[in-house]
């Protein structure tokens, strides 16, 4: 197809297992505030920005202080917990073969972000922080991004927003199911299977 531009990858649960880390920051932001958190609840919704999530359980005036406590407990861990998926680094290789950027769209906030990516020892070649569903399709059509690779509803609704192929990983919380109901053209096991989808897709690679 020849088409060329940056890609675009979600964070959690597509480059990095952040689930530990997550919901263990999540127990001890209840323990220490006595706020009960339904960690099934925080699970089935990982993705979204962490004011979001805490919306669900404290009121408006208490989510700033509790965005505190959490991330206080999250750079804590993140460097003991937070493990690389398969095909992570082969995928952002990927693409860099190619000659394009390999760029992080991530909900996540720029504090929490890089001891993530040291602790997985990832480094993009752009990173925007802070955004989620529409917001990531803003920045995507932006940097003219061919594709969005990502693990929930939302990443392939911004992918389709934005008028770049929607990539889903069934390495989070959503079923491959979900995530094409949701608009993704196509869904891999895993990110172990991104370089053959992307060489085929681009074109890039000669006859391969």
């Amino acid at each position: 197809m020849g088409e060329s531009g940056p890609v675009g990858f979600d964070l959690d649960m597509t480059l990095i297992n952040s689930r530990p880390a997550i919901l263990a920051s999540f127990a001890e932001t209840s323990r220490e505030t006595g706020i009960a958190i339904d960690l099934d609840g925080v699970d089935r919704r990982l993705g979204v920005k962490l004011d979001d999530e805490l919306a669900f359980w404290f009121p408006p005036d208490r989510v700033a202080a509790a965005a505190g406590i959490y991330r206080r407990h999250y750079l804590r861990l993140a460097d003991q917990m937070t493990t690389v998926l398969p095909g992570a680094h082969e995928a952002l290789a990927t693409v860099r073969a190619a000659g394009q950027r390999a760029v992080i769209i991530t909900a996540k906030h720029p504090v929490s972000a890089g001891p993530s990516l040291r602790a997985a020892g990832l480094t993009p070649d752009e990173l925007f922080t802070l955004v989620h569903g529409p917001e990531k399709a803003a920045v995507l059509r932006r940097l003219k991004a061919v594709a969005y690779v990502g693990d929930t509803p939302p990443d392939m609704a911004a992918a389709v927003q934005a008028g770049a192929r929607a990539v889903g990983v069934a390495t989070g919380s959503f079923t491959a199911r979900d995530l094409a109901g949701a608009g993704a053209e196509v869904v891999l096991d895993s990110l172990a299977a991104f370089p053959a989808w992307f060489r085929s897709a681009y074109s890039l690679f000669g006859d391969s």
